[in-house]
């Protein structure tokens, strides 16, 4: 189903582009680490919403979020075009985010979020950190949602 305000073809480059957006299996590997996880799982109790790695026995959900998608603070970026579907959408996901920050916490979980621009062996030492102490402590520096 398209969105009647935007051109077809433009749907059309777009989900083709998202397409070959690489989700899974990318560096530096946890598995390494000796931590065991599960990748792109659906939440606890929210299976229509999922985490980039879980670890279900330390009950820590890693998210690595793109500075598109999610507004980054230093990368984010509003199109020119439909800016007003597009700043709708945008502010959408930090809602959802927020939400799902909240229910995990809730469920005494620890969530943490990594950006996708960040160092990547270093969100895995502060990922590996968290999940082997099992305490969130100050790696928890980045909740999407204030208050």
């Amino acid at each position: 189903m398209t969105d009647p305000e935007i051109p077809p073809i433009s749907v059309e480059v777009t989900t083709r582009r998202m397409s070959r957006q690489r989700t899974r299996d990318t560096e530096p590997e946890l598995h390494r680490r000796g931590l065991r996880y599960r990748v792109d799982a659906p939440l606890p109790r929210k299976p229509r919403r999922r985490a980039a790695i879980l670890f279900t026995r330390a009950r820590v959900a890693a998210f690595v979020d793109g500075c598109f998608w999610h507004g980054c603070p230093e990368y984010k970026t509003v199109p020119t075009t439909y800016s007003a579907w597009w700043t709708a959408k945008l502010a959408r996901n930090g809602e959802r985010d927020c939400e799902t920050y909240d229910h995990l916490s809730s469920l005494g979980w620890i969530v943490l979020r990594v950006w996708e621009h960040e160092d990547m062996k270093h969100a895995a030492a502060d990922i590996e950190r968290v999940v082997r102490s099992a305490t969130c402590g100050e790696t928890d520096r980045r909740r999407p949602c204030s208050g």
